[in-house]
């Protein structure tokens, strides 16, 4: 078994957390959420005439980008890890390490025509936790353990006491069974999907809950790290040195220009995170390899200009003859509002 370059890395940045390490994720547990779309489209063309790629397909290039080894978490649902992690044995020669997505709340519940996330979040979980450690509820001998031992579970509050306790409640139960399982989770902070009573400084009520919640957990039953929205540099910041213990990291969130996403993990390293996590960015972009080896070099240092990344990101595509969704000019413009 290689030895993971997650628990390394994580064990520097406890250790001194202005160290440049940095953690690079694939998100590639969207059939979780999104149904036929989840492996995205070979065009925006093709996306937006409902032609989408098979889960044969994403299955593929979750192994292409495996065994890349520039990432180091690979982010899948339980089904997509008992395929790849316990019957192809995918991560038994590299360094990247396989987790799951451990609970779908219903604000991620994206079926077309659907209008879940249109109701506050409410928790729910397909997902057990021997299944993804080993594929079986009753398993013994070899097979015991040869899946995933990390996992994200995800909770999202709305300002409103019920939907917010019943959520807290479902993690604490979670907690508790992840402990005992011996199975480690990172966190997950989605922004309201829906708000009860209006929220002034979005960053701050994030930062405030997420620290209440974590404030009555002891470590043995903490997350590794947590996976929030970017709200910019003063949130980031805020939260950072508010607890040097917990190691924070950006999502990706919805595809933009290759600017948007180049940009965000620059800036969010910037101001004190570790870890990114990036699901639709990577999944939607013009080639998968090419944009995360562009991550990666932007994760650590090698590349310190975004703009520059995005201009060498647009050169390589030329070289592999592949053809970019928007013009130069066009994917150097930013489309998010901090």
């Amino acid at each position: 078994m290689s030895t993971k370059t997650l628990d390394t890395k994580i064990e520097r940045i406890l250790a001194d957390p202005s160290c440049n390490d940095f953690l690079l994720a694939d998100a590639k547990d969207a059939d979780m959420a999104f149904g036929m779309a989840s492996p995205g489209a070979n065009t925006p063309e093709d996306a937006e005439a409902g032609r989408f790629k098979t889960l044969d397909q994403y299955r593929k290039q979750i192994r292409q980008n495996v065994e890349q080894g520039l990432l180091d978490i690979m982010l899948m649902s339980v089904s997509t890890n008992e395929a790849l992690t316990i019957k192809d044995r995918l991560f038994e020669d590299n360094a990247v390490t396989p987790a799951v997505r451990l609970n779908d709340t219903t604000d991620i519940w994206s079926a077309a025509g659907a209008n879940y996330r249109s109701h506050p979040a409410l928790p729910f979980r397909s997902a057990l936790l021997e299944h993804a450690a080993c594929g079986k509820l009753d398993v013994t001998g070899e097979q015991e353990n040869s899946g995933a031992d990390l996992g994200l579970y995800s909770v999202t509050f709305n300002n409103c006491a019920d939907y917010d306790s019943e959520t807290l409640n479902a993690y604490r139960e979670f907690r508790i069974e992840a402990e005992l399982a011996g199975f480690r989770h990172f966190l997950e902070v989605f922004d309201p999907n829906c708000l009860q009573a209006p929220v002034e400084d979005l960053g701050r009520f994030m930062n405030d809950n997420i620290a209440r919640t974590l404030a009555g957990v002891a470590e043995s039953g903490r997350p590794i790290f947590l996976k929030i929205a970017y709200h910019g540099p003063a949130a980031m910041e805020q939260l950072v040195q508010y607890d040097r213990s917990v190691i924070v990291g950006i999502l990706g969130g919805a595809s933009g220009t290759t600017l948007d996403a180049f940009h965000q993990l620059w800036e969010a390293k910037k101001y004190g995170a570790r870890v990114a996590l990036y699901g639709r960015m990577i999944n939607n972009s013009e080639h998968q390899l090419t944009f995360i080896q562009h991550l990666r070099w932007i994760a650590d240092g090698e590349i310190q200009d975004p703009a520059e990344a995005v201009k060498s990101y647009h050169g390589q595509l030329q070289k592999l003859d592949i053809a970019p969704y928007r013009p130069l000019d066009d994917d150097l413009k930013s489309t998010i509002a901090i």
